[in-house]
């Protein structure tokens, strides 16, 4: 476990998983838009929360109640599926920051990103791949797999990050009502075809 290799290997393996697009990332793009990289923060926080408890889980052997009950598998698709077009739904009609500061709109709290994870299928593939290609099988089970878990949400902190302060470089750029609502019409149609990557 103390490899060079295996380190490096788990390392770009969380940056990819966790860099590249998702749910969760272009959910962040729009609210760092929309209400900056702070108000962001209890978004990202909950991603990582979420993200860490459920890696935790599938390497103390949740996952295997996929492989032995595959319905658990589709409801949770099922649940993923309409949530994820509930959100793309108010990221596309939301307004104008200083409309949505008027009307009291706020970002995804803590608990509802990290509620979101568990219906986010994206991540359970991820802990899944996670523990299947990197899990030793030496050593305390729960101190490897919170090693596991640790080394990701380390890794994601930056990576999911990027994506909100992208978000808000972007949300600088807009100066119209009508700009943002065509970037908050392309970022729910963004959120929406991730529903995609649910169903398949």
């Amino acid at each position: 476990m103390t490899s060079l290799a295996w380190w490096l290997s788990l390392t770009l393996f969380a940056a990819s998983m966790t860099g590249s697009p998702g749910p969760n990332n272009v959910m962040l793009t729009a609210s760092g838009a929309l209400y900056g990289y702070r108000r962001t923060l209890p978004h990202i926080f909950g991603i990582m929360a979420g993200g860490f408890v459920l890696f935790l889980s599938v390497a103390l052997g949740l996952g295997a109640l996929f492989e032995r009950y595959p319905l658990i598998q589709q409801s949770l698709k099922v649940v993923g599926a309409v949530y994820l077009l509930y959100l793309a739904w108010k990221i596309a009609s939301a307004p104008p920051p200083n409309l949505a500061a008027r009307d009291g709109a706020r970002p995804l709290t803590a608990w509802q990103a990290a509620a979101f994870q568990f219906v986010n299928p994206k991540v359970w593939v991820m802990g899944i791949a996670l523990v299947a290609g990197f899990l030793p099988h030496e050593g305390l089970l729960i101190l490897n797999a919170l090693v596991l878990a640790l080394v990701m949400e380390s890794v994601a902190f930056f990576c999911i990050s990027f994506w909100a302060a992208f978000g808000m470089a972007i949300g600088r750029l807009l100066k119209t009502p009508r700009a943002w609502r065509i970037f908050n019409g392309a970022m729910g149609l963004a959120t929406a075809a991730c529903v995609g990557f649910i169903v398949t």
